[in-house]
Order: C-alpha cells, then sequence, then structure tokens
C-alpha cells in the first residue's frame, strides 16, 4: 500500500471488528493418505453397456405406445366436450327459433297444404294453405301423393268430428 492510502485507512484500523455468533470458519479438509489418483486417459471409463440396450429399448416404445393412446383418448374427449357445446348451443337456438341451423342462412318459410272437410275452400276443390292463399286445385277423383300421406296423418279433433257426425246420422229425426 502506498503512504496515502495508509493515511486514508489508518482509522479504521482502530474499530474493533464484532463477530456474529453464529458464524463459524469451518474446518479445514484433509484428504486421506491413500486416495487413488485420476488416470492420465480416462476414456476406458467411458464404455457404454450394451447390455441395458434391449431393456431401454422396450421401455421407451411402451413408453411412447401409453403416451400415444393417452393422447388419442384426451384428444377424443376435448371432441366430445367441444361437440356437446355445440349440440347445447343449437339446442338452445332451437328452443327460440325452432328449425334455425346456424350453419345454414335465414330461415325461409314454406307452404303447407292443409285439408279439411269442414272447409268451404275444400268442398269447391281448391287447397287452402297456412297463409290464405290459394295454391292448388284438388280434384276429388285424382288424389296425389301430397293428399294421400296427409289423409293418413289425421288430427284427434278430426276423428272426434267424424264419430260425432256418424251418431248424430244414426239418431232417428224425432230424438233430436
Amino acid at each position: 500500500m502506498s503512504d496515502q492510502d495508509s493515511r486514508q485507512y489508518s482509522a479504521a484500523y482502530r474499530i474493533p471488528l464484532i463477530k456474529a455468533p453464529t458464524l463459524r470458519i469451518p474446518k479445514p479438509i484433509q484428504l486421506p493418505p491413500d486416495i487413488h489418483p485420476l488416470p492420465d486417459d480416462v476414456a476406458p471409463y467411458f464404455a457404454y453397456p450394451f447390455t441395458l440396450e434391449p431393456h431401454t429399448l422396450t421401455l421407451e416404445s411402451s413408453r411412447q405406445i401409453t403416451l400415444q393412446s393417452h393422447q388419442s383418448r384426451n384428444s377424443a374427449f376435448l371432441r366430445n366436450r367441444e361437440d356437446e357445446k355445440t349440440l347445447r348451443k343449437r339446442e338452445a337456438l332451437r328452443k327460440i327459433a325452432p328449425g334455425f341451423e346456424p350453419s345454414s342462412g335465414p330461415l325461409v318459410p314454406t307452404k303447407v297444404l292443409v285439408h279439411s272437410r269442414q272447409s268451404s275452400a275444400t268442398t269447391a276443390g281448391v287447397g287452402v294453405d297456412f297463409f290464405g292463399d290459394d295454391r292448388q286445385k284438388v280434384t276429388p277423383h285424382a288424389p296425389h301423393s301430397e293428399d294421400i300421406s296427409e289423409a293418413k296423418v289425421r288430427d284427434v279433433m278430426d276423428d272426434l268430428v267424424d264419430q260425432l257426425a256418424a251418431m248424430d246420422s244414426e239418431k232417428p229425426d224425432g230424438a233430436r
């Protein structure tokens, strides 16, 4: 140290240092006298034991198969979960708008032909739809395939009206 440094730190030499009671200096390590030193060439120590190769390969292949099965099961679970979400969403939309399909375009109303025996339009030979338009002429002698399928699907009220009319026709005129 130079003379100037010694003058600068001279006051610090007179200050006593306090040691923490928990601070201990470790004992120096003593090596045993019979320690074997490393050789100059360590290459012979790095020989690969090929006896472990078949065991390692079978473990790795079984591990990969297990991982693939877990991955396929998890992806199927996620796919099913997404499908259920979209199905619930579609059902909620169908409750609001029956027949609504989000992937298709806007809903377009279709005309449905209604046949009833009491309707004066049907007795005149004209079919009436829900919108009140005259759609087509219905001839009683040549039924269409649409007319036959609609005749099979009858309403309960139509059956009741027919039964009541049959009962009225069976009664004598004086019994009314």
